[in-house]
């Protein structure tokens, strides 16, 4: 099966495009590097490590944080509500750096297997296969932005559909590390 690409932006409008997404990958790979082994410390800040987490995890492409487990660590000592509404958000803006490099015509996967099955998924169902693979722990969504992208999909349907598919996520695994805590310490007697 061979994809259609629509009509790439103007070369200015691309370079543009392809340095902010050079800049936010490289920053966001910094900052994994800087914060990895600094998670208990970004505990004290509370929410905003939350998000600063959830953003990170997802911005970097290459190389992962593991979001989902700081939001079920994090539901287990906050609102599990809050943090998962906030790793959510922070999740779908760290999104952006995908469906960045898709909109720029620099997908990683373009003419891998798993590229084609989706692209015709994403063509076709747009909003609901962003939400469904949000929704869905799998590494398959980073194809997904990059495909958002390349169709020159609106952001604003790609920022909704994806936030809400990382929120209701992100809040079943805070409920699932707050319930997680509580069963623990009934079961320990505290």
């Amino acid at each position: 099966m061979t994809t259609r690409q629509p009509t790439p932006p103007s070369p200015a409008h691309l370079r543009v495009i392809q340095v902010l997404t050079g800049i936010v990958i490289v920053g966001a790979l910094a900052a994994a590097v800087y914060f990895r082994d600094r998670l208990q410390e970004l505990a004290a800040y509370g929410y905003a490590a939350v998000f600063l987490v959830g953003l990170l995890s997802n911005a970097t492409i290459i190389f992962p944080i593991p979001g989902l487990a700081v939001s079920s660590v994090l539901g287990g000592v906050f609102n599990p509500w809050l943090v998962g509404i906030v790793a959510g958000v922070g999740q779908a803006l760290g999104e952006l750096s995908g469906y960045m490099l898709g909109y720029s015509g620099q997908t990683l996967v373009t003419r891998r297997p798993i590229y084609e099955r989706v692209y015709p998924w994403v063509r076709k169902y747009g909003v609901w296969v962003i939400f469904v693979l949000a929704v869905i722990p799998n590494p398959v969504f980073d194809v997904g932005g990059m495909i958002a992208g390349a169709l020159r999909f609106p952001l604003w349907k790609f920022l909704t559909s994806c936030a809400a598919g990382k929120i209701v996520k992100n809040i079943l695994f805070a409920l699932a590390g707050y319930y997680g805590l509580e069963a623990l310490l009934r079961l320990l007697g505290r």
